[in-house]
């Protein structure tokens, strides 16, 4: 193996790569590898799971017809259902848009993975809306990708040229 390629085969990139997008591997950055049409399945493919989430909810509320348990409940599981469809939905797109905070992140994970759990439809309804914009979480990703590029350019610039020729020059003095 030569040292212009990594163990992926491909062309060594100098300073940070990429952070890897689930479904898009790193084709985000170029748009390439088939970007467009993974974009298109994920937006398919979240819209029918989302579908068929909906089916499967229809059923448990035929159930609970059957069941003949009351009005009321009936209305607290639509309401119960929606409730938690919009706060994954909003939890989904907010962790597009920007990393959790890590002090908070640990029990607000555990605390809301019951709502999420509860919430999927919203979920999968974020995953298709972002996906006709972009790839779920691309802005972000290419937010943190840029800022580590111009942090690493800028690290690499301050080391350019011999130290101890430039030290000489700033005092006046030659190096012998």
């Amino acid at each position: 193996m030569s040292d212009e390629q990594t163990i992926t085969g491909g062309p060594e990139r100098p300073g940070p790569e990429p952070e890897e997008i689930r479904f898009f591997g790193t084709t985000w950055v170029e748009h390439d590898g088939g970007y467009g049409l993974r974009r298109a399945g994920v937006a398919a493919g979240s819209l029918a799971l989302a579908a068929a989430g909906a089916v499967v909810l229809r059923f448990a509320f035929q159930g609970l017809a059957i069941a003949d348990v009351g009005g009321f409940v009936g209305i607290l599981v639509v309401a119960g259902f929606a409730v938690c469809s919009a706060l994954a939905f909003r939890r989904t797109w907010d962790g597009f848009t920007r990393r959790p905070d890590p002090s908070a992140a640990s029990t607000a994970d555990k605390s809301s993975q019951g709502l999420q759990l509860i919430g999927f439809i919203g979920s999968l309804l974020a995953y298709f809306c972002r996906s006709l914009v972009e790839a779920p979480g691309e802005k972000l990703h290419r937010a943190e990708y840029a800022a580590a590029r111009e942090r690493h350019e800028r690290r690499r610039g301050a080391r350019t040229g011999n130290p101890a020729a430039r030290k000489a020059k700033a005092t006046g003095k030659k190096r012998r």
